[in-house]
């Protein structure tokens, strides 16, 4: 995917001086102007997108998420007014293919000031294949060519989002460039740390196949050499076939998996059902779309954390 042609440096950085003049005061009335009480206006299509803007951001930035706490990212739909708002947003960061109302309500905004996460780092195709999702299984609107959009649950790939993100600041708001790459740094620093809490975490296991109701996990799979097997593929709603819940089955006990993991912002039905056919535990692996109360953990660090802890409980970590 391509990310979206970011407003060359020079020209953006004009746009931004000549709203700034015509500010009497700074209020939400300043239509066009990219900015809100004084601060960067960006909007944030969803919680991993939120979280980079605010911790690169700082105190220089106004975000706005158009996913609400508790809401499930794909099914999200958006109004006139959302989407006219778009198009006067300082900055848009989103991540195009997993939420289709997102992606078009960008193109009808004429929204300029974009970047796209799916073209900050390179994306593959976990969705499909046997041992990152079910065969055959729709793609419930994510990505295109089968693309897996979920690069957030690999701290590397996140991190290389984070540095398009800072980059992206910087040019919507050249005056305080300095800040946004102080505060880049440090957000790449502590995925940096994150990954290796994971590669060491997770080095040593009894199993290193792991089930779950929403195949979001393929990256992460990837980058610690586990596999993982889902139960209905990309759609973490989706009832799987009898005969996927056989092929689980017999998956279960040749690779001595313990645990079959589900979701906050999901039905658990699916993997409780699952699990009770097969006399397994269950537990909770957060894909990290949103944070609501029943989160394990306030942000995006502590919920990967608590991610790691389950994954080190399910596959037997030594």
């Amino acid at each position: 995917m391509n990310v979206r042609r970011l407003i060359p440096a020079a020209a953006l950085s004009t746009a931004v001086v000549l709203g700034l003049g015509a500010l009497t005061a700074c209020s939400d009335s300043d239509a066009g102007s990219g900015r809100k009480d004084g601060k960067l206006d960006v909007v944030a299509s969803f919680y991993p997108m939120q979280y980079l803007a605010e911790r690169i951001g700082g105190d220089h930035v106004s975000v706005r998420n158009l996913t609400k706490p508790g809401v499930e990212p794909h099914d999200l739909e958006l109004s006139p007014r959302q989407t006219a708002s778009l198009g006067k947003a300082g900055l848009v960061v989103y991540l195009k293919g997993i939420q289709p109302a997102v992606d078009k309500a960008i193109a009808q905004s004429g929204a300029r000031h974009t970047v796209d996460a799916a073209g900050l780092t390179k994306l593959e195709d976990h969705g499909t294949e046997v041992g990152h999702g079910h065969e055959g299984e729709e793609h419930h609107g994510e990505s295109e060519a089968g693309a897996d959009p979920h690069v957030w649950l690999d701290p590397v790939k996140y991190a290389e989002v984070a540095q398009g993100v800072g980059k992206a600041l910087e040019k919507a708001d050249p005056d305080h460039a300095a800040d946004y790459k102080k505060n880049t740094d440090a957000v790449v620093k502590d995925l940096g740390a994150l990954n290796q809490k994971f590669a060491a975490g997770l080095k040593t296991t009894a199993t290193r196949t792991f089930i779950t109701t929403h195949s979001a996990f393929g990256y992460l799979a990837e980058r610690y050499g586990l596999t993982q097997e889902g139960i209905a593929g990309i759609d973490p709603e989706a009832e799987p076939s009898p005969a996927r819940v056989k092929e689980l089955q017999s998956i279960a006990k040749k690779d001595h998996v313990g645990t079959v993991f589900f979701e906050t912002l999901a039905s658990d039905k699916t993997a409780k059902t699952l699990a009770g056919d097969t006399g397994l535990k269950t537990d909770v692996l957060d894909p990290l779309e949103g944070i609501t109360k029943k989160s394990r953990g306030e942000d995006y660090l502590k919920v990967m954390e608590s991610n790691l802890a389950a994954l080190q409980k399910a596959l037997g970590a030594k």
